[in-house]
């Protein structure tokens, strides 16, 4: 892959995610969630490219796109789920941070510093460096990290630490065409291989795992009402339609909501529906222009992680906050959410270091297909979480422990009409409930 590909990738990744966005806003779940790219299509993604019978990346997304039935859990079954969403993604934290910490370590303080010490200075009474921290601190450091590339402070230093400090890598601007507008199937027709069909389901599955611990935690953030289950149906829904968009524009991976995104409602305290749609506008423009696209691929990627330190965890609190509603002077309940914790982050663990080692997930066998499906599956923590966390909930002395599970209080969010804030938060826009009657 050429460096105008690189460009390429992340312009069409930008256009197609400010599509999915918006579409997500107006006609699925309506909450304040911007859709962003999923690690879980790593594993799949990967296998396609070292798949020597395949002479491109093909676009399995085509027939991955799933519509997904709810599950429904207890606040105790959610608290793992929600929680790994965030803590899951750990090792994108300050690991990366630590690949540069001259400009991680400070982008983390300032950021803290801004979204919080400081989050109560106004101007004309507008706290702006609790809105714009992640902007402000962000422009700093982008600033601070090009001084020390452009003074030559890395140019004696390893390559690795040049990849991951430099603001010039690759000449990414330089290579950048001004203007380019993503269209479908802009790197040819797309190819089928059921095997590799079967796998990306599997990524798919995990995507709408990891969206739907995403989307309890956006309503949280945003002071709406759980969404009920037709609302993360329906959501569910478009996302499937939003992965589809990915394979017919190629843009390398699937879609999930966004999880630093869903932390940021918490971090800047607005949770407007309409303020996301005028970003996903945003996103559509500027994925046209392919200078900006360069720009933002140079940014190095431990300042990103130093803010996923703080927005990771943000969302990962918004789990545990579920627990309020739970008894957890209960021991059935303690042995529930300490094993699904410990799981959720113990298994996908091994996994990574097994694959590290090996080159190959801990499940390999000639069928490539059972591979990946498996390997996906026990990547995810919210996966585990949920695997584990649901079926101890609904196996361990269920019958007579509806209260300390929080299910009196779970139980009007179960319908649209259990809650009379629900029409206000998830009405289908241009009176679309008429013919999509909410169950």
């Amino acid at each position: 892959m050429t460096q105008g590909d690189k460009v390429r990738v992340v312009q069409t990744l930008l256009f197609v995610e400010g599509i999915n966005t918006l579409l997500q806003t107006l006609f699925g779940t309506r909450l304040p969630t911007v859709i962003g790219g999923s690690y879980a299509f790593m594993v799949p993604i990967i296998s396609i490219i070292h798949d020597s019978s395949l002479t491109r990346i093909e676009d399995p997304h085509l027939v991955s796109t799933l519509l997904s039935n709810l599950w429904f859990f207890s606040p105790l079954g959610m608290v793992p789920v929600i929680a790994l969403v965030g803590f899951g993604l750990f090792d994108r934290g300050f690991p990366v941070v630590g690949h540069c910490v001259e400009i991680g370590i400070p982008m983390l303080i300032l950021f803290i510093a801004f979204s919080q010490y400081l989050k109560n200075f106004q101007a004309r009474q507008l706290p702006i460096l609790e809105r714009f921290a992640l902007l402000i601190s962000t422009t700093v450091i982008w600033a601070y990290a090009h001084l020390l590339t452009a003074s030559g402070a890395y140019k004696h230093r390893p390559e690795l630490t040049q990849h991951n400090c430099r603001t010039d890598r690759a000449n990414l601007i330089s290579s950048a065409p001004w203007i380019k507008i993503p269209y479908p199937l802009e790197w040819g027709a797309p190819t089928f291989d059921a095997g590799h069909a079967f796998g990306m389901m599997a990524a798919v599955l995990v995507s709408l795992i990891e969206s739907t611990g995403a989307y309890k935690a956006a309503s949280r953030l945003a002071s709406a009402t759980p969404p009920p289950s037709h609302v993360l149906s329906r959501g569910i829904g478009w996302q499937g339609i939003g992965i589809l968009l990915n394979g017919l524009f190629g843009t390398l991976t699937g879609s999930t909501v966004s999880v630093e995104n869903v932390g940021l409602l918490g971090s800047t305290r607005v949770g407007s529906r309409r303020v996301i749609q005028i970003s996903a506008g945003f996103m559509i423009f500027f994925s046209m222009l392919g200078k900006f696209g360069a720009l933002f691929a140079s940014i190095p990627l431990p300042i990103f992680a130093a803010v996923y330190c703080v927005l990771f965890g943000l969302v990962a609190s918004v789990g545990l906050s579920f627990l309020q509603f739970t008894n957890m002077n209960s021991m059935r309940n303690l042995f529930i959410t300490g094993v699904a914790f410990f799981l959720g982050l113990s298994i996908p663990e091994y996994f990574r270091e097994y694959t590290a080692k090996a080159l190959h997930g801990p499940t390999h066998t000639r069928a490539g297909w059972f591979n990946d499906f498996l390997n996906t599956i026990f990547f995810s923590s919210p996966t585990i979480a949920l695997i584990v966390a649901v079926f101890l909930d609904n196996t361990l002395d269920y019958k007579d422990s509806a209260k300390d599970r929080g299910m009196p209080w779970w139980a009007k969010f179960r319908t649209f009409n259990g809650d009379s804030r629900n029409e206000e938060f998830y009405t289908l826009p241009f009176n679309l409930n008429r013919f999509f009657p909410p169950s």
